[in-house]
């Protein structure tokens, strides 16, 4: 999935571990969500949410997400 973790985060000058600490998960999952290997629970993305000062959706890029979905789905 694709998030606006990693460009959030170097905005805001945050390193992974920072970023990690201030949610309460690894580094790894850090990482993972902005090699867009993870999709993040909903927990996880209110909270990078919060930080950040923005919505879940804009932070998850859910319309671009949906979009590419339903077109995945179009093709079947």
């Amino acid at each position: 999935m694709k998030t606006k973790v990693k460009e959030l985060r170097l905005a805001a000058g945050m390193t992974q571990q920072q970023l990690a600490n201030l949610v309460r998960v690894s580094s790894r999952t850090i990482i993972s969500l902005e090699k867009e290997q993870y999709s993040p629970s909903l927990m996880l993305a209110y909270r990078l949410a919060q930080v950040f000062h923005t919505t879940v959706e804009d932070l998850c890029c859910l319309e671009e997400n949906k979009r590419l979905e339903d077109e995945k789905y179009e093709n079947l």
